[in-house]
């Protein structure tokens, strides 16, 4: 049984000039997130040049993005202009479980998205009878729901724990490294067994992408073609980039130890793979992609560059 009803989240610190500041950056990125990636599930929707199953993952990459960032972001507006920054144990706990889902299933699409490269760029005759519209749409269910079935066991184990105060976390999200802080008792299992949990659901799709690209990257190195090469390297180039940005940040927080971080330090790990890899992810694949701009700009209402 707990005895904490509330929990107390200390944010970013600083006067009330430093708390605006902080709070009109993270505005500005989040509706730029919003705009950037509701571009590109719109484009996805509206152009059919792009009903192909690396946009049609695009698309649910963005929309999944859309709600990543909301999952957090918003809490951390209100937080930032409250004089009290509480929110309720049970608010703690479901924002906890929709923002290590959703993140989960993050992990699983630039999985499924890698694979996709790998099957266009290594087994191009046998692409169109293996990424079906039926196969498609199935691995996008897949993403989704295995998503969202990972974290329940952790999160009600974590729940459990007595927290009898202080209820201070020094952070901006309900985080489980904090939380356990804050447990009245020791739970060695339950930290092992969440520390576990992290590793393999990053380590998994992270080594699943690895092992498309490890593929993808011989394939592409035996193209006699220099303009081949460029072709191939420029289409898994933008997807490599947010796989770098994301799971560089992931593990140095959940895999590497981070007991000895400064918690200051790891806000700013955690507003890295939260906010700043949803706004740039729609800007690298935008830019990076022709047939992606040329949508954007119908989407947008721009004039389409004919030369």
């Amino acid at each position: 049984m707990h005895f904490v009803s509330e929990f107390v989240l200390l944010g970013f610190p600083g006067q009330r000039k430093m708390q605006n500041f902080f709070f009109s950056l993270i505005l500005v990125v989040y509706l730029l997130t919003l705009l950037g990636n509701g571009a590109i599930v719109c484009a996805v929707k509206w152009d059919r040049r792009l009903h192909t199953p690396m946009y049609i993952f695009l698309g649910n990459f963005a929309f999944l993005e859309i709600w990543y960032i909301s999952s957090t972001v918003p809490n951390m507006l209100v937080n930032i202009l409250s004089e009290t920054k509480t929110i309720s144990f049970t608010g703690c706990f479901i924002q906890f479980y929709f923002f290590f889902s959703l993140g989960t299933t993050e992990c699983f699409f630039l999985s499924v998205m890698a694979y996709d490269r790998y099957l266009a760029i290594c087994r191009p005759l046998n692409y169109p009878s293996i990424m079906t519209g039926k196969f498609c749409v199935m691995l996008v269910c897949v993403c989704w729901v295995s998503g969202f079935l990972c974290y329940p066991v952790p999160i009600v184990l974590i729940s459990q724990l007595p927290f009898c105060g202080p209820n201070i976390i020094d952070h901006f999200v309900c985080d489980p490294g904090p939380l356990f802080a804050l447990a009245c008792i020791h739970a060695p299992f339950t930290e092992l067994m969440c520390y576990t949990f992290n590793s393999i659901i990053i380590f998994g799709p992270f080594l699943s992408i690895l092992g498309s690209y490890t593929l993808v990257l011989r394939a592409v190195l035996r193209v006699p073609s220099g303009a081949g090469r460029t072709k191939a390297f420029s289409t898994c180039g933008s997807h490599l980039m947010v796989v770098s940005l994301f799971y560089g940040t992931l593990m140095v927080m959940y895999v590497s130890p981070t007991s000895g971080n400064p918690a200051g330090m790891q806000k700013i790990i955690t507003l890295v793979y939260s906010a700043v890899t949803p706004l740039l992810n729609p800007l690298i694949y935008s830019l990076r992609n022709k047939d992606m701009k040329d949508a954007l700009k119908k989407v947008l209402g721009l004039k389409i560059n004919q030369n």
